[in-house]
């Protein structure tokens, strides 16, 4: 049997606490692991991120036009 949010009772979560359990389960993944920790340059680069994201949070392209644009990159 394969892990779901609905089979462990968590399907009823709001975003903030799936967030919080994504967060809780990576932490104990470096935990058992450190090598899966980030780098401090992808720290860096994912703080970098989230800043230009606050400065500038409608400057994004949605996923599906992303999706669209590659398909008919590869069509070429």
């Amino acid at each position: 049997m394969s892990l779901t949010l609905q089979s462990l009772g968590l399907g009823n979560l709001g975003i903030k606490d799936k967030l919080a359990l994504i967060e809780e389960l990576w932490e104990s993944v470096i935990a058992e692991d450190p090598a899966m920790a980030l780098t401090d340059a992808q720290r860096a680069e994912l703080d970098r991120r989230i800043a230009d994201y606050e400065a500038n949070p409608d400057d994004v392209v949605p996923w599906e036009e992303i999706k669209a644009s590659r398909a008919e990159r590869l069509k070429k």
